[in-house]
């Protein structure tokens, strides 16, 4: 699955490839498997992108397809107001996590470097304004479970996380924006020990996810 034409920025980045994976398959053209899940490129040359052994040789519509018939019933939204670097990488987590889609509000563009190219294989859907998130939410049943260390907010481990929701994350710095919060049905925070205030939205992202994984996968 490609992005958008009209969210994907100029050269858009190769799928890596990595240190570690397999070669060609290791016999003749005409022994190859007859399974149109494979791409005969993959096995002509070898696979090393990023993904799990399951998935190696297997076409990108074939990964995402597969990937459908089992994505979890949570989704990620990331408001997009300053082009956060860490958007990226939250995009590869949701990936990584089995999230039904991500939806980016605000700023249709976003940096994908840190997201390795997991945007292909991930369901990434645009809403202009928090008023329209919203609207799209509330139209599916989906409660919206804000994530920020805001007054009210409640610790991640102890609160209710339903299986059907989605998960709202805020940008580096300044958090999520009021309109956000008032959005929310919830407000969870993640516990901290030490002497900083707040911790990476990646890394934060990440735990909460995990969080929902735990209790539901």
């Amino acid at each position: 699955m490609t992005p958008p034409p009209d969210a994907a920025p100029t050269g858009e980045p190769a799928e890596p490839e990595l240190p570690y994976g397999v070669g060609p398959w290791p016999s003749a053209p005409e022994e190859w498997p007859d399974d149109p899940r494979y791409d005969r490129a993959l096995l002509a040359d070898g696979d090393r992108r990023n993904v799990i052994d399951r998935y190696r040789y297997w076409t990108m519509d074939a990964i995402v397809a597969d990937l459908d018939a089992q994505r979890h019933p949570f989704h990620v939204a990331i408001e997009n107001w300053q082009h956060d670097m860490n958007i990226g990488s939250i995009v590869r987590s949701a990936n990584a996590f089995g999230a039904a889609e991500v939806h980016i509000i605000g700023k249709r563009r976003w940096n994908r470097r840190g997201a390795m190219v997991t945007d292909r294989y991930q369901h990434v859907r645009h809403h202009e304004d928090v008023s329209a998130f919203a609207a799209w939410a509330a139209s599916g049943g989906l409660p919206v479970i804000a994530v920020d260390n805001v007054a009210g907010s409640e610790p991640v481990d102890r609160a209710e996380l339903p299986e059907r929701c989605v998960l709202l994350f805020g940008q580096e710095g300044p958090g999520l924006s009021p309109e956000a919060v008032a959005a929310a049905s919830g407000v969870v925070e993640i516990t901290q020990y030490g002497s900083t205030r707040s911790i990476n939205a990646s890394a934060a992202a990440a735990v909460v996810m995990y969080e929902w994984c735990r209790r539901w996968a």
